[in-house]
């Protein structure tokens, strides 16, 4: 189920050669191929979305951070509806089908995309910025007026399965005082108990949280699926504080904008052959 759009959705993915990236497969529009490239960047309220040529990939941001987590370069994923399926508001789902399915390597080398130089985006009281640095670290601090949240803040460097077991769990969150204006605008359609925290004006109606501060690594972790649309992982410090998906987006189009900002490199360990899906994968919700 789609969270937004509501409608049923099945999702397979699939190998992909060397150096294919990651491509979305619109198998109900004679398998139209949408890039998960900045370029291709559409809406990012709510959820961040892809678009090209009219054709719509929405609500990428979970599937597209389980690949980073999981070290996925390659990648076809099909799908026969215009939102990916929401499962359980987290990235684990998705990154139980990838290690179920198996991890392949392939012999070219992983290209990191290396910060050079820092890049703030400043917009009000949100803030985001991404510093030099040798590994792929992010920070992130939110604030909300609730008795369950008020401000959180969570850092993880991606390194030695910290995705898997500190932020991949981590759903996303609403609140029942927002339900009806948002489904007014044709939003959260999809949304349950099953796949999102929500939220009362004193708790939470679907106990246990599966982290003391789950909200900000769910955070963290659409942060994480947005930087993907980079199209190679980064080596750099993400230091985000109440951003959002249209400023993790922007940090993306100013950092392709600008070369000067980062440079192409390999690490001597990506030398060795690189993950990727060992056969297709599926899910239907």
């Amino acid at each position: 189920m789609g969270l937004h759009s509501g409608a049923p959705v099945q999702l397979r993915i699939l190998p992909a050669p060397a150096g294919a990236g990651i491509v979305f497969r619109r198998t109900d529009l004679d398998g139209f191929e949408v890039e998960a490239v900045g370029r291709n960047v559409a809406r990012v309220s709510y959820a961040t979305s892809l678009m090209k040529k009219g054709v719509l990939i929405s609500t990428t941001e979970h599937l597209l951070s389980a690949f980073i987590g999981t070290g996925i370069d390659n990648a076809i994923v099909e799908l026969d509806n215009l939102e990916l399926p929401i499962l359980d508001g987290s990235a684990r789902p998705f990154v139980e089908l990838i290690k179920k399915a198996g991890i392949r390597t392939q012999r070219r080398p992983r290209t990191h995309l290396r910060i050079r130089r820092e890049l703030e985006l400043r917009e009000g009281n949100k803030f985001i910025a991404v510093y030099p640095s040798d590994t792929y670290s992010v920070s992130y601090t939110i604030n909300f007026p609730h008795p369950l949240i008020g401000k959180e803040s969570f850092r993880v460097d991606l390194q030695d399965g910290n995705y898997l077991r500190e932020i991949a769990p981590a759903r996303t969150f609403g609140s029942r005082e927002d339900e009806q204006a948002m489904r007014d605008m044709g939003l959260i359609r999809g949304a349950s108990r099953d796949n999102c925290i929500v939220l009362t004006r004193t708790g939470m109606e679907n106990p246990p949280l599966r982290f003391a501060d789950e909200f900000v690594r769910h955070k963290v972790l659409d942060l994480i699926g947005d930087l993907a649309l980079l199209g190679k992982q980064i080596l750099g410090n993400v230091v985000a504080d109440r951003a959002g998906h249209a400023m993790h987006t922007a940090l993306v189009s100013r950092l392709l904008r600008d070369r000067s900002l980062w440079e192409e490199t390999t690490l001597e360990e990506d030398v060795r052959p690189i993950p990727v899906p060992l056969r297709a994968a599926s899910q239907t919700a």
